[in-house]
């Protein structure tokens, strides 16, 4: 991943968008910190549709159950 600053992202935007094209992820930086990443349309995570697993997966009873105490501490870090 190429960083660049706004000023040559604006200057070279055609270039970068090319680069985009052939699959290359592009941050855009304003004094040092990253403020923008150009990415592939098609590289973009879909939106799951809700209920698509419906009749899928199967979920227990036991999945609602409150978790042991010896679970749970392992989640306090």
């Amino acid at each position: 991943m190429k960083v660049f600053t706004v000023h040559a992202a604006k200057t070279h935007l055609s270039k970068l968008i090319e680069r985009v094209e052939a699959g290359e992820e592009i941050v855009i930086a304003r004094r040092k910190t990253p403020v923008a990443r150009l990415v592939r349309v098609d590289a973009e995570v879909q939106v799951r549709k809700f209920g698509a697993m419906r009749g899928r997966a199967r979920v227990t009873d036991a999945f609602f159950e409150p978790l042991p105490a010896a679970e749970l501490d392992g989640w306090d870090g």
